[in-house]
């Protein structure tokens, strides 16, 4: 494909890939609000049901950089094919045959394996294919939809499992990825490394498992516990692995990433605001489908309706954020949007169970600005930073740091709610065989008070009182570490930060 020919295309093409991205973060959290059918229908105990969710999240994220640097040296296009066609084989095999969680969970890890593959796939393409005069508005538009993936892959799971069942999650997706496979195949053009650099087997090796152990203990740090044998295993053996990788990739001579990208403000200080910022927002998203169904009593769906002026605020903003940076700075633009999420965040520790949605929505609408202005500039300062070549790998880069970040806040925001709540939960008396269960799981004192209550026992109600108040604390005390978190960040990023990108720096003599 010639280059007018593709610089005339460019923003169909960014329509292809913003198609692609959204259905890899789709699967992300479709299959959360299926949990419930799931363990009915195929009879899944917690651990299982908590396999189906990180199977997905943990191959996901271990296999980022080496699939990032397999689309550098092969082709993008082969990659994001690729990834596509195994998402959608994976999804249409579940939805037809699984009969057992382990199906379903093999399934979600081969789910997992084809998105890392078309994740950075779709913003390397994005970044070859246009000039970097457009390439942060480009980028805005990417961010954009890769903000509103979540919300909307909440709503499409509500809609699907409250209209069908549980495998109407995974038919969604096999239509759609036909769709995006046959337009990438007649309108995406194929990009690689042109230099054809030898692989680096054994730093993509050290890679998969530095990341899969921080990401698995990190996610099975609140249910084991943190100082658990395992937990405190596995992220040691990732610490000391991600030292290993780090001094094979000085050593080698065609490393897989770099380390010298580190050495660049903008490579380094875009890759902490997007962790830090993806810290708050997915640990706000987990407590509020939370707070939404089990203390407000709203469905799947009408739960992740409340989520919508998240991305309306986020859309726009990512979309316009180059016009903003050329006028004010890269650097306090995103302090600015970081500084949004810290103030909605505070905002949010004044949130009781009575509270208007109207105050609700204001604050996922401040969030959503701030991501949006934190997002978009964080992502172009990472990618304007290292060369055409290696755009795969910063890609995934990028793309681990979002996963990594947004873990972390899940575990340890979670934590601190889990922390408060127990401190505060009192249980009636009478209920002391169930102290054990009620004080672990905030659900399950939901569910044992309404099957008390189906019994025509009032105390039942007392006890889902007593735990939606208890909840309420440890969500709003636990969004003062949130907040702490995107304030320090915002200081970090107006401090440090380049205030412009520079595009093509190590264009590699371009």
């Amino acid at each position: 494909m010639d280059p007018e020919t593709v610089h005339r295309r460019r923003w169909v093409i960014l329509g292809i890939m913003s198609l692609s991205l959204v259905i890899t973060l789709l699967n992300n959290v479709t299959v959360n609000v299926a949990l419930p059918e799931l363990s009915k229908d195929l009879g899944a105990d917690n651990t299982e049901l908590q396999w189906i969710m990180d199977a997905y999240v943990v191959v996901f994220g271990g296999l980022l950089l080496v699939m990032g640097a397999l689309g550098d040296r092969f082709g993008r296009r082969h990659a994001l094919l690729l990834g596509l066609a195994r998402v959608g084989v994976g999804s249409a095999l579940t939805a037809q045959y699984a009969t057992t969680s382990e199906q379903v969970i093999s399934a979600r890890a081969m789910m997992g394996l084809g998105a890392a593959l078309v994740m950075p796939a779709t913003l390397s393409v994005i970044v070859v294919v246009f000039p970097p005069d457009e390439r942060g508005k480009a980028v805005g538009v990417w961010v954009g939809m890769a903000g509103v993936g979540a919300p909307i892959g909440l709503l499409v799971g509500g809609w699907a499992v409250e209209s069908f069942d549980w495998r109407a999650v995974f038919w969604i997706n096999p239509p759609i990825i036909a769709v995006a496979m046959l337009l990438t195949v007649l309108l995406v053009p194929n990009s690689r490394d042109e230099q054809e650099r030898p692989m680096d087997p054994v730093g993509a090796a050290l890679s998969v498992a530095a990341l899969g152990s921080i990401l698995y203990a990190i996610i099975e740090g609140p249910s084991l516990g943190w100082g658990s044998k395992e937990v405190m295993g596995l992220g040691a053996l990732g610490l000391m692995l991600t030292v290993v990788f780090v001094r094979w990739e000085r050593r080698v001579d065609y490393p897989m990433l770099p380390i010298e990208f580190f050495l660049n403000r903008g490579f380094t200080l875009g890759l902490v605001a997007i962790s830090l910022a993806f810290f708050v927002m997915f640990s706000f998203m987990f407590t509020q489908m939370l707070h939404f169904q089990l203390v407000r009593g709203h469905s799947a769906f009408d739960a992740a309706l409340r989520f919508l002026p998240l991305p309306l605020g986020l859309m726009p903003m990512a979309a316009n954020s180059d016009r903003f940076c050329e006028r004010f700075g890269s650097n306090n633009v995103v302090a600015f949007g970081l500084a949004l999420i810290g103030a909605a965040m505070m905002i949010f520790t004044t949130v009781d169970s009575n509270t208007e949605y109207v105050l609700l929505a204001l604050i996922f609408f401040l969030i959503g600005m701030g991501m949006g202005l934190t997002m978009a500039p964080s992502t172009t300062m990472v990618m304007d930073s290292i060369p055409h070549d290696k755009a795969g790998v910063g890609s995934a880069t990028n793309d681990a740091s979002r996963e990594v970040g947004g873990a972390f806040g899940i575990a340890i925001v979670g934590s601190a709610v889990n922390e408060i709540y127990q401190r505060k939960m009192i249980v009636p008396e009478g209920l002391e065989v169930h102290s054990g269960i009620v004080l672990e799981s905030f659900p399950a004192a939901m569910q044992i008070g309404a099957d008390l209550l189906s019994q025509g026992n009032a105390v039942g109600l007392e006890l889902m009182e007593n735990a939606k108040f208890a909840f309420v604390e440890g969500m709003t005390g636990a969004a003062a570490v949130s907040a702490l978190v995107a304030i320090i960040n915002a200081i970090l990023v107006k401090l440090y930060m380049p205030r412009r990108s520079i595009p093509d720096v190590v264009e590699d003599g371009v």
